[in-house]
């Protein structure tokens, strides 16, 4: 099993604006200048929180976006979620655990998700893409507990505008 945390922030660190808006990604280019589609092939399992799943939705149908892997939204609400979705609340590792060692599994978006994972240092692989955007507050990427996670620098790519540093756990 691998655990990939694979997105975009500000220059400044942020995943989204204080209102969870991704106007500013939108604005300054697409997936299509990025190594995304070659990502997403390898992944098995999408993790994510129910605001990112609230934005990803305003792209169009979530079935179409990530339609070869397993999808699984962390939320307390009781509303249906489309086809190929599964709501699931509870502890972020113990669900990581769960779903297998031969899986590669992909954090999506918030830091609520990612931040558990970090503090029992499960996050394997992470992959920023840094956006020439300053936003000056939003919700940050990393709010995990104070504990030192040292990661490698395994490669620098550029992506038209975006600059794409992957690491993995040293």
């Amino acid at each position: 099993m691998s655990v990939y945390f694979y997105g975009c922030v500000t220059l400044d660190g942020y995943l989204a604006d204080k209102n969870h808006g991704l106007g500013w990604l939108h604005e300054t280019g697409g997936v299509e200048e990025t190594g995304y589609d070659a990502f997403y092939r390898q992944m098995d399992v999408t993790l994510m929180g129910r605001k990112t799943f609230q934005e990803i939705k305003t792209l169009g149908d979530p079935s179409s976006i990530y339609p070869t892997t397993q999808n699984y939204v962390f939320t307390h609400r009781t509303a249906p979620l489309p086809q190929g979705f599964t709501p699931v609340s509870g502890d972020v590792p113990a669900l990581v655990e769960g779903l297998g060692r031969d899986k590669n599994i992909w954090i999506i978006g918030g830091n609520t998700i990612l931040s558990p994972l970090l503090n029992r240092d499960m996050v394997d692989h992470i992959i920023l893409q840094l956006a020439p955007v300053l936003l000056g507050g939003g919700i940050p990427l990393f709010t995990q507990e104070e504990h030192l996670h040292r990661f490698h620098l395994d490669e620098v790519r550029q992506y038209g505008p975006f600059a794409e540093l992957r690491y993995s756990r040293a």
